[in-house]
């Protein structure tokens, strides 16, 4: 990774403990598609970066030359990016990802809201999901950035929509342009004249509950119904044209309003072909905990963007609505909450929300969140613009075209400082986090992983100093500097006695300090695993510290994996073929070649094979007041007919209504499933009585199956 590293930040930094790496390990290498807790990714919304090519900018009333007019087209392109790859803006500020917008070619015509034109600038008013938006650049182009971008070894990051096509109305074909989709050039359906049912007709969400956003229009976006197999077909091809120019990863429009079986199907089918790091979008409120969440970045084989850390961020730091013992209190419950909690993308802000740094704003305010953000749990997106303190109140003017680039600000310097940490200090990446001193207005948190620290203490009181006292440390006994010193963040040294006291101290106000230890792991540590869905003999990431230079052994829960099936060894990393085991749910560790073990890695998921979408749909389900609706069966996808834990309940209000209950699950193609429904309420559960239904499932696409209780 190339970065920019003054004389003087180096020699801090060595004096704080961070060893130079002779070499780029694997787990930080842009080759590492599905490991990205060393990455700082930068959100850049394409329109509004950079005009790097002014020919292929709209013509006539769709462009707003100076980007007067947000709602239209600015002139930011693929070409834009490319340059500030190579003039060293993003590597500079430690950037090693950076998150695009959805690349596919949208829709042309201008859409008349409330009196105001309106382009697809942003690109979620897609037409043609296998074809590129000209006004971004070229396929040339976009694979011209991709090569620029990986010669930088900086990963590519698509966002991808495909629960919609752009606006439409039933009843006015002339509207925008009908929500047509079109595959490679040819025109599937509109959405008035859709005789195959590509799309759904069932009015707009309410936003009522997770089925009603599941199965109705977003707004007046012309809603895709997935539950149809030339649907999922296509999806998962127009995904396959994107990764085959390669991409390192994707974002998730909307996965809120997906079904969620096809969206672990689509995944199961990503894994399978070329698998990278995908994250979801699934936007909660202030103070929102939804398990629903939980559940989806737990089982669905992609992540989440983290909205329950960027939210609180924001509370405690651009509002003050909240303080540092409740931020401290997000960090212990979202640990609990995800199981892969170092893999959701934790953020202050992006293009759906207001921008963090609010008018008249004091400056560190946002520089303490940006702090907080790069050395905390998961993965640090950085929305275009922030490091240059950019504002706006929201949609248009949060996605404002981007004002500077200036390498001078105090947050672009911190974020330099910050982002190679990651790459450098493997407790930052991956390390567990502790509480070490915390009151209203100040937080010292510290991450260990091995022998690796990095202790954080943030006073988010711009007025008055805080004195410390009693506060114990993970680092060895010495004095530490400052990372921070020298870019007027007000941080200072520590030293920390052989029983980790710290000697006491006043944290300034407003300050913001990290201090740091490195050191060689000599014994198997595990960081991550990737993907954590997986069929048997599809490739599998394992990073890590001390796993050695000869080869060992890798653990699949009991079942050892030696040999030829284990690609590639090195001590931080290792690739390994999924075993042919029965599907279900392990933990993963790593042995060395003498036979010492890691700890475990857990809630891997091995898949009974490939996956389909099967609607699973029962009629004359009554229910009593609290009682609802569960499916069980035979394969692990279907649960192996647990009662505790089945999936459900079962929707019964858009697609069918109570009293049918329907779902959609991925499940093994090709294959006699065996199920049943039952009921459960804060009373027994009830089983259908009869005989278990059973169905052939599809080799590929999607089914629906659809069966009558059985008292």
């Amino acid at each position: 990774m190339e970065t920019r590293l003054t004389a003087s930040f180096l020699a801090v930094a060595f004096a704080a403990g961070l060893a130079a790496p002779a070499h780029a390990v694997p787990d930080t290498s842009v080759t590492n598609k599905q490991g990205y807790n060393t990455d700082v990714i930068y959100q850049i919304v394409t329109d509004r970066f950079v005009d790097g090519n002014t020919a292929n900018n709209p013509a006539g009333g769709a462009f707003s030359a100076g980007c007067t007019q947000k709602k239209l087209y600015c002139g930011g392109d693929w070409a834009g990016i490319q340059a500030k790859i190579a003039d060293g803006y993003l590597t500079g500020m430690g950037v090693s990802a950076i998150w695009i917008s959805q690349p596919v070619e949208n829709i042309t015509a201008l859409v008349n809201y409330s009196g105001t034109n309106n382009t697809s600038y942003h690109g979620y008013w897609a037409r043609d999901f296998k074809k590129p938006n000209l006004a971004y650049g070229t396929l040339t182009d976009f694979t011209n950035l991709v090569n620029a971008a990986h010669a930088k070894n900086i990963k590519v990051i698509i966002d991808f929509a495909p629960n919609h096509t752009s606006p439409a109305m039933q009843t006015d074909a002339s509207f925008a342009e009908n929500g047509k989709l079109y595959d490679n050039g040819v025109l599937l359906s509109s959405y008035s004249s859709d005789t195959n049912g590509y799309f759904h007709h069932l009015g707009g969400t309410s936003f009522a509950n997770l089925e009603d956003g599941i199965y109705r229009n977003l707004f007046d976006l012309a809603d895709i119904n997935h539950n149809k197999t030339q649907m999922d077909a296509y999806f998962k091809a127009a995904i396959k044209t994107w990764l085959d120019l390669g991409i390192d990863g994707i974002r998730m429009d909307a996965v809120k309003h997906m079904p969620f079986g096809w969206q672990k199907s689509f995944m199961a089918y990503v894994h399978g072909y070329k698998p990278v790091f995908t994250f979801g979008e699934w936007f909660l409120g202030e103070n929102e905990v939804d398990p629903a969440n939980h559940y989806f970045a737990n089982k669905s084989g992609m992540s989440l963007l983290d909205f329950q850390f960027g939210q609180k961020v924001r509370q405690v730091f651009k509002d003050g609505s909240a303080d540092m013992s409740s931020l401290n209190q997000m960090v212990t419950d979202t640990a609990a909450q995800y199981s892969q909690v170092n893999d959701q993308v934790t953020f202050i802000d992006n293009h759906d929300m207001p921008r963090f740094k609010a008018a008249g704003a004091n400056n560190r305010k946002l520089e303490q969140a940006l702090a907080f953000t790069l050395t905390s749990r998961g993965v640090p997106a950085i929305y275009y613009g922030t490091e240059q303190y950019m504002e706006g109140t929201g949609d248009p003017d949060n996605r404002g075209k981007m004002t500077s680039f200036s390498t001078t600000t105090t947050a672009y310097k911190m974020i330099a400082r910050l982002a190679p940490l990651r790459k450098s200090n493997a407790a930052i990446a991956y390390g567990a986090t502790t509480q070490r001193w915390v009151s209203g207005n100040v937080l010292i948190f510290e991450r260990k992983f091995g022998p690796n620290v990095a202790v954080v203490a943030i006073n988010r009181d711009l007025v008055n100093a805080t004195s410390i006292t009693g506060f114990f440390a993970g680092l060895p006994a010495g004095t530490y500097a400052d990372v921070l010193a020298g870019i007027g963040l007000a941080g200072n040294s520590i030293t920390v006695n052989a029983s980790g006291a710290v000697t006491n101290f006043s944290l300034a106000a407003g300050a913001v300090a990290v201090w740091q230890y490195t050191a060689a792991t000599s014994t198997p540590t595990m960081a991550h695993v990737g993907p954590m869905m997986a069929m048997a003999g599809k490739t599998v990431t394992i990073d890590g510290r001390g796993f050695g230079a000869t080869k060992g052994t890798v653990m699949f829960g009991a079942t050892a994996v030696t040999g030829a099936a284990i690609l590639s060894w090195e001590d931080t990393q290792v690739t390994v073929q999924a075993p042919a085991i029965a599907a279900g749910v392990y933990a993963v560790s790593v042995k060395n070649a003498g036979g010492v073990a890691s700890g475990t890695y857990d809630a891997f998921e091995v898949l009974s094979g490939p996956q389909v979408t099967v609607r699973f749909v029962v009629n004359n389900a009554t229910t009593t007041p609290g009682e609802n609706v569960y499916l069980s069966g035979d394969k692990h996808e279907l649960t192996s007919w647990s009662a505790a834990a089945p999936i459900g309940p079962l929707f019964n209000q858009v697609i069918y209504a109570y009293p049918t209950w329907y779902t959609d699950v991925s499940v093994p193609a090709s294959s006699t499933v065996s199920f049943k429904f039952l009921k459960k309420s804060a009373n027994p559960t009830v089983w259908e009585g009869g005989s278990n239904h059973t169905f052939v499932t599809p080799a590929s696409g999607t089914a629906t199956v659809n069966v009558n209780w059985q008292p």
